[in-house]
């Protein structure tokens, strides 16, 4: 009888020919919808599970999260303010200090705003929010989260 010798890794772990890390993002549908194939939750993976996680810090206030109440960014709350170049300023190096310390998977390369005042197809009570990024495994490939946010009260 021969010696099995097991190395730790799975065929599909040992031969990968993928030109990016080997390692794949997932997480489940925060819509929960079915997966056709499986009926199992549907996942959502690499690039769609790194905007909803880059989208979901900057929507978050501080105070939010359970037992971490240094995450949040605020954007939400600078709809009830009024929205002027030190405030764009604020906002923009609190998103960007925020995705830097818990969105370890991207690198920012430039956050932008156009708010109510300055564009000619949205009202007073929108801010639209412009996030670019590259992610760490593919840097020469930039993407972009847009968040449009809207006061209704």
């Amino acid at each position: 009888m021969a010696a099995i010798e097991y190395t730790g890794f799975t065929d599909a772990q040992s031969v990968n020919n993928s030109k990016r890390d080997n390692f794949l993002y997932k997480d489940i549908s925060l819509y929960f919808t079915r997966n056709p194939v499986t009926s199992d939750v549907a996942t959502v993976t690499d690039i769609q599970d790194i905007k909803r996680a880059v989208r979901h810090i900057v929507l978050l206030n501080p105070g939010e999260k359970p037992f971490h109440p240094e995450i949040g960014t605020g954007v939400r709350a600078a709809l009830f303010q009024p929205f002027s170049a030190p405030l764009k300023a604020l906002l923009s190096s609190r998103i960007e200090d925020q995705l830097r310390k818990y969105e370890p998977r991207v690198q920012v390369t430039g956050v932008s705003f156009i708010d109510g005042d300055n564009a000619q197809l949205m009202d007073n009570n929108t801010l639209h929010c412009k996030i670019e990024f590259n992610v760490r495994n593919a840097p020469q490939q930039t993407e972009e989260v847009n968040i449009f946010l809207q006061r209704i009260r």
